[in-house]
């Protein structure tokens, strides 16, 4: 487990779409810990893999209640009602904006084993998952700021 360099806001990787996860292996198991240990670090809440340089499509959320990793996320279902929420990252050279997100948000994918797993998210933690998973996609919170 270690710490890893975040990259930069303005990195253009954040802007290429991370591949899907196929190998269930102590290289993810050690990616995902690295992860997680980088979160605690900076005393973050969201990481997905392309914050540390590598685009595979993976993220982790570090919340009171424990760690939630998902692998190959796809949100399966969102609530109709919105919220707005403050928005920032973990990279440097990140501004903040508010971003409307869905209030609840349904998300499918794997464990760190390749099991099937759905989490659920409501409030700040949806809009952490729908961020994340911007992320996989190429998509910065940024391109959705609301004045």
């Amino acid at each position: 487990m270690a710490i890893r360099n975040i990259a930069n806001f303005n990195d253009p990787l954040f802007r290429k779409k991370s591949k899907e996860v196929v190998k269930f292996n102590e290289r993810l198991w050690d990616l995902l810990d690295d992860m997680r240990d980088t979160l605690v670090h900076v005393n973050g809440y969201g990481c997905a893999a392309v914050h540390v340089g590598v685009l595979r499509r993976a993220f982790v959320v570090v919340e009171k209640s424990g760690v939630i990793e998902v692998v190959n996320p796809v949100i399966a279902d969102m609530s109709e009602k919105t919220q707005r929420v403050q928005e920032g990252s973990i990279a440097s050279g990140a501004p903040r904006g508010f971003v409307e997100r869905p209030v609840k948000v349904t998300v499918t994918g794997v464990d760190r084993f390749g099991s099937a797993i759905t989490v659920v998210g409501e409030n700040f933690l949806a809009a952490t998952f729908c961020h994340e998973i911007d992320h996989l996609d190429g998509i910065l919170f940024t391109d959705k700021v609301v004045n």
